[in-house]
């Protein structure tokens, strides 16, 4: 806004110069309005081709003058453009101060490589939780796009050192790989596991073959958005129904129910206590459809009988809020979570 009302300015003054110089001459010289017309013009651009017609005593006052008010536009005019630039940098080290000042403070992140059309999506996807989360882009054009998104981010390359560290990835929980190619994707995955040993690594892959590889370099989950569109499009020709069930739990919103995985930490007061006497179902109106015990075993459909334990993760389904309500008493202070 400040930019546009200085070009406006800017233009306004140098029409009204211009209209007073042709006023001038008309009236000081008696002069025809193209002879007053460019006789401004090469004095106020102090260009000097020469006068069009003899100018008396008064005319060449009012051309000194006039000359005065061209170079102090001219002047205004560098003034101006410096500013702009001046303002622009500063603005620019501040916001990436701040932003680095923000990052330095993360702990348990997610570091996402690559805001291309999936990274973008992945990363509003998310925000819904919220989850804190930096994203590492190499891309210039991007950077508008995570402003308007509001992510924190580190511009440069994924798979340079000296990014990742800025990003965090030694206080990291996990890391994404969303870049282009497989080959930068299965570089990042060795360099983030030599960083971060004890780092979640979720890796994309274009092929299937290249799973393996990348599971060799580090990563702890591959994924291929290819082989997973496939999957579903599948699923929603053979069973719209679960589909459009699972669509609804896990769109994150507002209305409707939703499916959500909490985690138990050992300060709950639920720890040790059988399903029958936690009344989740009674208080919260929710359905626990699943548990994953510490050792990655599940229980499916549990029965009333089955304890729930510290380290625990409990799969349930029913209504934001109480979900909500039931996070907080199966993690109390985030400890898990965080």
């Amino acid at each position: 806004m400040e930019s546009i009302k200085h070009l406006k300015l800017c233009i306004l003054l140098l029409l009204l110069i211009i209209m007073l110089g042709v006023v001038g001459y008309m009236t000081i010289e008696d002069w025809g309005f193209l002879d007053a017309l460019y006789m401004t013009v090469t004095t106020f651009t102090t260009v000097g081709y020469g006068e069009v017609h003899k100018v008396s005593n008064f005319g060449r006052i009012f051309t000194i003058f006039f000359i005065i008010i061209g170079v102090m536009y001219f002047l205004y005019i560098a003034g101006v453009i410096v500013q702009f630039m001046v303002e622009g940098q500063i603005r620019t080290i501040l916001g990436r101060r701040s932003l680095d000042k923000k990052i330095e403070r993360l702990k348990n992140h997610y570091i996402v490589c690559g805001y291309g059309r999936i990274g973008r999506i992945l990363c509003k996807m998310l925000k819904q939780k919220p989850v804190d989360l930096v994203v590492i882009e190499k891309e210039k054009a991007l950077i508008p796009a995570m402003d308007e998104d509001k992510i924190l981010y580190i511009s440069g390359d994924a798979a340079d050192e000296t990014n990742l560290l800025r990003a965090g990835i030694q206080r990291a929980k996990g890391l994404v790989t969303a870049l282009a190619t497989d080959t930068d994707n299965v570089f990042l995955v060795l360099t983030a596991r030599q960083l971060n040993s004890k780092l979640y690594i979720m890796a994309r892959a274009s092929h299937g073959e290249l799973k393996s590889k990348l599971m060799a370099a580090g990563a702890n989950r591959v994924e291929s958005p290819y082989d997973m569109g496939a999957v579903s499009m599948s699923q929603r020709i053979l069973r719209p129904t679960v589909t459009n069930f699972l669509d609804l739990a896990l769109a994150y919103k507002r209305e409707g129910i939703q499916m959500e995985e909490i985690p138990v930490a050992p300060s709950s007061n639920l720890v040790n206590v059988m399903l029958k006497d936690s009344g989740i179902r009674q208080k919260f109106n929710l359905i626990i459809i699943a548990i994953k015990k510490s050792d990655d075993s599940m229980l499916f459909n549990p029965s009333f009988e089955a304890v729930i334990e510290s380290g625990d993760t409990v799969i349930a389904v029913g209504q934001e809020e109480n979900l909500k309500k039931l996070e907080k008493i199966l993690d109390p202070n985030g400890q898990v979570r965080g």
